[in-house]
């Protein structure tokens, strides 16, 4: 390749891209959520991931044991 072939590429390819802006407008919420709510919520959120993994962790030896 040429020298100006190969600066060329190199000017484009540290061009900067145009990147499109995000139509982003902030607004307050629609529904307030209170902290009973955010509570329940992360207690479901809680028991739902850590329940199965705190069992199998709990029964791991029963597990191990074959018959």
């Amino acid at each position: 390749m040429s020298l100006p072939t190969v600066s060329r590429l190199l000017r484009s390819a540290l061009r900067t891209p145009l990147v499109p802006v995000a139509n982003v407008a902030s607004k307050p919420a629609k529904h307030n959520i209170t902290a009973g709510e955010q509570a329940i919520a992360l207690t479901v959120m809680f028991v739902t991931i850590m329940g199965p993994s705190s069992w199998i962790l709990a029964h791991l030896e029963d597990y191990k044991k074959k018959q």
